[in-house]
């Protein structure tokens, strides 16, 4: 997770959204989100055309209620400060879901 951008205040977040960008939504206490942890960076690497963002739930619950962001891991896809995908519920994801997500972001 050392290659995603941590997101720890609202003013952060609202500049993230700015850009063509995907936001990891986990905590580090979710066995789910440590299973997401053992190949986001790979796709981080594999996906560069956009900017990665990592948001603790739990620092950030705030914002993850607005969101709707009840399970995590989630991902929310933005392109110029408007949410374009998300890939939000509570059910571990796999690389192979993820990518998906990610190439669906990208219209392929």
């Amino acid at each position: 997770m050392d290659k995603l951008i941590a997101i720890t205040s609202l003013e952060a977040f609202e500049e993230a959204i700015k850009n063509q960008s995907i936001i990891m939504f986990s905590a580090d206490w979710c066995p789910d989100c440590i299973f997401a942890k053992t190949f986001i960076n790979d796709i981080v690497d594999e996906n560069k055309d956009f900017t990665w963002y990592y948001v603790d739930r739990d620092q950030m619950i705030d914002l993850c209620i607005d969101l709707n962001i009840l399970g995590i891991p989630s991902f929310i896809a933005y392109k110029d400060g408007k949410e374009v995908a998300r890939y939000v519920d509570k059910l571990r994801k796999t690389r192979e879901q993820v990518q998906k997500f990610v190439n669906e972001v990208r219209g392929e």
